[in-house]
């Protein structure tokens, strides 16, 4: 009887062992490609659009509704079509790089006007103010790529993506 309990036990163990050991082969093959996890060019489309938003609405003051439906579906396509690269995203938010681009952009903003302002050259016209939204929008999609791309490798180099 006793014989039979061990027999059982190490039946079991084995057992366990390779369903672990599935379990590591399953994870490795799941995991996902740098295609995947890479965010579609129309992310960064809205990212730009929000960007240049103040700007936008000191241009049109009539255009903030669409700004805020504009807001409200980037949040929500984020949430929902990318969610399989949420992951990306939070590793991207808990990124020193990311929070030095998003303070960089916030203080090139301020810095602009006020230097402008300074200068005598303060933005005044519709025309200016949609040119500074279109410098801000492309500052912000090269540095949102720059620090994808960096983030991309970095996950490549640990070998929490595949090629």
């Amino acid at each position: 009887m006793q014989h039979g309990a061990t027999e059982t036990v190490t039946s079991g163990s084995a057992s366990a062992s390779a369903d672990a050991a599935a379990a590591v082969g399953a994870t490795a093959e799941v995991l996902p490609t740098v295609g995947e996890m890479r965010l579609p060019a129309w992310f960064f489309g809205f990212e730009g659009v929000l960007a240049g938003a103040f700007d936008l609405l000191k241009a049109f003051p009539s255009a903030w509704p669409a700004l805020v439906v504009l807001a409200a579906v980037n949040i929500t396509v984020s949430l929902t079509l990318l969610r399989r690269r949420l992951k990306l995203a939070k590793l991207l938010w808990r990124g020193k790089g990311t929070r030095k681009v998003a303070f960089a952009l916030v203080g090139l903003r301020i810095g602009t006007h006020v230097l402008l302002g300074f200068l005598g050259l303060a933005l005044t016209s519709a025309l200016g103010h949609v040119l500074m939204a279109l410098v801000m929008a492309g500052i912000t999609v090269g540095l949102l790529a720059y620090v994808q791309q960096a983030a991309l490798t970095a996950l490549l180099a640990a070998g929490k993506v595949t090629a």
